[in-house]
């Protein structure tokens, strides 16, 4: 066998070739993260009771285009938006937030470019069309370090039959008109929050609005105390699967831990 001295081509160190593995590793990660697949942490309530925090997501980039918030810390390397494509209504998309302080979000598509919204009482209207609501039964989230008392409030602690301390909070189902549908929060009566102006979506925009209707910074709101229109090509991509969710009780020096504070039950559920 001919030695790289004999073949007359310089032998590459193991250092180089190191190198060279973990540059070619970052590269496909850079593409999938960018144009494939994306991980996303649920870090707040603003989503229950779909989504609960320590939830792990799969988020999907291809379905509306990409721009520079496709890319990792929104590098601008893409001009404007390529190959767009607007959401659906009823989407959960994640979002880059506007502001010096941007950062990703994830919300429920609302309202499309020309749509008309607004909360009555505590009821969306969307095109001047009441969004059927309709009660369904009381949405239950154990106490957890993830989830800790004083995130429910004194008026929706409760116990269960085991009496473990959990969270029960009134839930309700929405039909959108292309009949998507889901499940909201509606813990009370905020008057900024149930009842507000009519919001006429502007073009090229989106209005998002969290599941948790009294305890979300979104559309109804704007910056800084919440988000206002976000233009489409800030959106990064479509929820599609929950990988991993644990309560918070795991400790990274106690492995065993990490199996008591999954919650497989919730793994593999789609959107």
């Amino acid at each position: 066998m001919a030695t790289p001295a004999a073949t007359g081509k310089p032998a590459r160190s193991e250092t180089s070739e190191s190198i060279r593995f973990l540059l070619k590793l970052a590269l496909f990660v850079f593409i999938l993260r960018s144009f494939i697949f994306a991980p996303f942490s649920i870090p707040s309530e603003s989503m229950l009771p779909r989504l609960l925090i320590g939830d792990y997501l799969f988020v999907s980039k291809w379905n509306y285009g990409y721009s520079r918030w496709s890319l990792p810390w929104g590098l601008p390397l893409i001009p404007g938006r390529l190959f767009g494509r607007d959401p659906t209504r009823g989407d959960t998309v994640v979002f880059r937030s506007m502001g010096p302080d941007d950062h990703d979000v994830i919300k429920r598509v609302i309202g499309l470019p020309g749509d008309t919204v607004q909360m009555r009482n505590g009821q969306l209207f969307l095109n001047d069309r009441a969004i059927p609501k309709d009660r369904v039964a009381d949405f239950i989230v154990p106490i957890t370090p993830n989830f800790p008392a004083e995130k429910c409030g004194t008026a929706f602690q409760d116990v269960d039959a085991t009496g473990a301390a959990i969270c029960r909070y009134p839930r309700f189902r929405e039909t959108l008109p292309n009949g998507r549908s889901y499940e909201v929060l509606d813990q009370e009566n905020i008057p900024r929050a149930d009842d507000t102006d009519v919001y006429r979506v502007p073009a090229g925009t989106v209005f998002l609005m969290g599941d948790n209707r009294d305890d979300s910074a979104d559309s109804r709101f704007a910056p800084p105390e919440g988000m206002g229109y976000i233009p489409m090509e800030r959106i990064e991509g479509k929820a599609l699967l929950t990988f991993w969710s644990t309560d918070g009780s795991a400790e990274w020096l106690k492995p065993w831990t990490w199996v008591s504070a999954a919650r497989f039950h919730r793994i593999g559920q789609g959107f």
